[in-house]
């Protein structure tokens, strides 16, 4: 049987392989040269004190034990003549139930309102260039869906909702890092994930399975109760009666659908804010108690929660090593998200602070129904977009400007890739986000000193955290509570955040459906 041996080690140490060789061997009660095999099952940093120290999980093998296989492998099989499932959508939530669905025997039918990962690339360059948004293919929309263009972070605490570790292993075996498997936070980065993509599209092309770009979709078809299909974009229409609705939160269109198609949705708690950063080196400074990151230690992250006036207001989506990038979906809106490269090697460090927001929040927008947060979060975008210079330059302030409730007279060098223009955020962001992020932002102070400096600046707004919809569906079955054959999965159902959760809501999708056809 192998050993699991935990070692604590200083950062260089742990950067030394044949130390930790010599070390694990120590600790299983063999000599180094009696290890035939040694694994990495969870590598996570300690900061908490000067005395930093790096915690490794390491399974020991030796030269008469077998080493098993650490991914398992993914099951292929050609779908081309098989029962096919439409998939709204090609973020990870709809890309991992195509993945799924073809082990299971089902033939996925993607529909994707944007562009291929290299046709994006082009217009998302634009952004920055011309200052123009492509309403279908930009930061939020086209194949890999928002997390393509991200820092690609996989780490998730909805551990009960499904098989984290699955989505991992397919994310290796379609080109990801293999560390990813053991450490604490792990992360793709924006460079490394477009490939990533691109090699689960060849996955399923390859069996048999159909990925159709441009091709947004505008209505359902119906009866009795029961989804029959869809109609895309020129009014062709694909049939299926098993359908995945994995659009994600941008999609607002398709809530709007859902509504006119009397598919019940429901509001939501969810949470907007700016984006604030800082240089790296700052953060690093804060985070390890002014020492120097040096070669052996990761760009520095951080986490902050605290509770203002009975509300949640907490950093979101940190990128360490990152930039800044706009993710409007529309020409007349900003928004602002992160992303880093796998390196984290930027010299800024941004992340969103945002405000928790509720329904009973928003009872002036209460003639829009379940559609209120919906409608908050687009006149707030459009609020940015008009006291910047309306284009996607952002307005900006220094954060400590935003804290004493004056104009910034100049801005620091800061990442964002269009530019930005100092505004009063603290005037016009709406009352129930900016005076409870001037009060959560001191309390950050508090909590990292240092924080509060003229060289850090934030941003407006951040906006796409979570959907501010939900539409409901069954625990068991996973279909919508009142159309058969619909499937709401990912982030746009309002049931998961993130890649990873976004991931593992797309397999149980697939498999409800496998279920239904007596193929799981």
């Amino acid at each position: 049987m192998p050993k699991i041996v935990n070692l604590t080690l200083d950062p260089e140490t742990s950067a030394d392989e044949s130390a930790i060789i010599r070390l694990a061997a120590s600790g299983a009660g063999l000599k180094a040269s009696g290890v035939s095999f040694l694994r990495i099952i969870r590598r996570s940093v300690d900061a908490r004190r000067k005395d930093i120290k790096v915690n490794l999980e390491v399974e020991v093998f030796t030269g008469d034990e077998e080493v098993k296989q650490q991914i398992f492998p993914y099951r292929s099989q050609n779908v081309e003549r098989s029962q096919e499932v439409i998939i709204i959508g090609a973020g990870p939530a709809g890309m991992f139930a195509a993945l799924r669905l073809i082990e299971l025997g089902l033939r996925p039918v993607i529909l994707e309102r944007g562009k291929d990962v290299s046709s994006r690339k082009r217009d998302i360059a634009k952004i920055s260039r011309e200052q123009t948004v492509d309403p279908d293919s930009n930061y939020c929309f086209g194949e890999g869906g928002a997390g393509t263009f991200s820092d690609g972070k996989l780490y998730t605490r909805s551990k009960k909702r499904g098989n984290n570790r699955r989505v991992l292993e397919l994310l290796c075996l379609h080109g990801a890092n293999g560390n990813i498997l053991y450490e604490a936070h792990p992360h793709l980065g924006t460079d490394k994930l477009p490939g990533i993509i691109t090699n689960i599209r060849k996955s399923i092309c390859d069996a048999g399975g159909l990925i159709l770009f441009e091709k947004k979709v505008t209505g359902f078809i119906t009866e009795g109760g029961t989804i029959k299909g869809v109609v895309a974009q020129g009014n062709e229409k694909y049939f299926s009666q098993s359908v995945i609705l994995a659009t994600g939160h941008s999609a607002r269109d398709i809530y709007s659908l859902c509504l006119r198609s009397n598919i019940l949705t429901e509001q939501k708690a969810f949470a907007m804010g700016v984006r604030v950063e800082h240089p790296q080196e700052l953060i690093d400074r804060i985070q390890y108690h002014g020492r120097s990151r040096g070669s052996y230690l990761p760009a520095a992250s951080y986490s902050l929660v605290r509770q203002v006036d009975n509300r949640g207001i907490y950093s979101f989506c940190m990128c360490p090593g990152g930039f800044i990038v706009p993710a409007a979906t529309s020409q007349v809106e900003i928004v602002v998200n992160g992303m880093s490269p796998s390196g984290r090697n930027s010299q800024f460090a941004n992340s969103g602070i945002v405000v928790e927001i509720r329904p009973e929040d928003l009872t002036e927008y209460g003639k829009f129904g379940d559609l209120a947060g919906l409608k908050f979060q687009m006149e707030t975008e459009r609020l940015a977009w008009e006291n910047s210079d309306r284009t996607q330059r952002a307005p900006a302030q220094r954060l400590t400007d935003f804290l004493a409730g004056r104009v910034s007279g100049t801005l620091p060098r800061i990442s964002y890739f269009p530019g930005v223009i100092s505004s009063p955020l603290h005037e016009w962001l709406p009352g129930i986000i900016g005076k409870k992020l001037q009060k959560g932002f001191a309390e950050f102070g508090k909590m990292m000193r240092g924080f509060i400096t003229e060289e850090a600046v934030i941003l407006g707004v951040e906006s796409r955290t979570s959907s501010p919809v939900r539409i409901p569906r069954n625990a068991g079955t996973m279909e919508h509570v009142s159309l058969r054959g619909l499937y709401p999965c990912g982030e746009g159902s309002g049931y998961s955040g993130g890649i990873v959760s976004s991931a593992v809501d797309g397999l149980k999708a697939a498999e409800a459906i496998a279920s239904k056809y007596n193929l799981a």
